[in-house]
């Protein structure tokens, strides 16, 4: 099976992400941060679109949801917290299957940045959506749920294989790296960072990532090992988990 990703900035820092499968010919776009960016994604490309996969409710990921459906006809599916804001023809949660002709995802539960959240999983191609949950060199904020709910979604994603490539929301990473840095001196993240900063200064996009390049140097994925680092060894790992995303909530840097 192939999945075209095409990935483009809008809004201030978000990415939109349209995915076509090329058996069929069949569209989807992940999230609606900017409906005249979608729109305009599309007529550049040719494609029409059949489908939009929320990951959650926050308008910058299904703001575009109303006038994206006017325009194109299109299905809407998301967790029913989307409702909360915009429309929602099918409501997915964790284990629920979508089909976008022959690409089939997995929808995996990852609540914690907000209670519902979900992510979109192509196994077939190796390919993650996984919204405001993992970012590169980060993870979303606990705007919602708890540490321990946020932890068991971040270890969801990260038993997925590690070629599977992470199409994360927003280009956090270079304030990312930064503050991983000031917990984690890992010679592997400390390399990544210096990429990082390069890529960036070059106006260059740092995501996608990988699960494996994420388990190895994101501090959030790493906390059990930072644990004595920020003052919780001997603890669960989830408790060590909410030192090191409180740590990032204070960061000044």
């Amino acid at each position: 099976m192939t999945l075209t990703v095409r990935q483009f900035p809008c809004l201030s820092d978000n990415y939109g992400f349209l995915v076509r499968d090329e058996a069929s010919g069949k569209t989807a776009c992940v999230d609606t941060p900017d409906a005249g960016a979608i729109l305009s994604e599309l007529e550049k490309a040719g494609w029409g679109l059949d489908l939009i996969m929320n990951t959650h409710w926050h308008g910058d990921h299904a703001g575009g949801n109303a006038e994206i459906q006017k325009a194109t006809g299109c299905t809407i599916v998301g967790p029913a917290e989307v409702r909360r804001i915009a429309p929602l023809d099918r409501e997915v949660r964790g284990g629920d299957m979508v089909e976008l002709g022959a690409t089939r995802f997995q929808v995996i539960e990852t609540g914690g940045h907000t209670l519902g959240h979900v992510a979109y999983f192509d196994a077939a191609d190796a390919i993650a959506f996984v919204g405001d949950t993992l970012f590169a060199l980060g993870c979303g904020r606990l705007f919602e749920g708890k540490p321990d709910q946020m932890w068991a979604s971040l270890s969801r994603l990260a038993a997925l294989p590690d070629d599977t490539r992470v199409y994360c929301a927003h280009e956090y990473t270079a304030s990312n790296a930064r503050f991983a840095l000031s917990v984690d001196q890992d010679p592997a993240l400390k390399a990544r960072a210096a990429e990082v900063f390069a890529a960036r200064e070059r106006g260059e996009a740092t995501v996608p990532t990988t699960i494996g390049l994420e388990k190895a140097t994101n501090p959030f994925l790493r906390a059990p090992l930072l644990a004595a680092a920020v003052g919780k060894a001997g603890a669960p790992d989830y408790e060590a988990f909410a030192a090191v995303r409180a740590a990032k909530d204070a960061f000044r840097g």
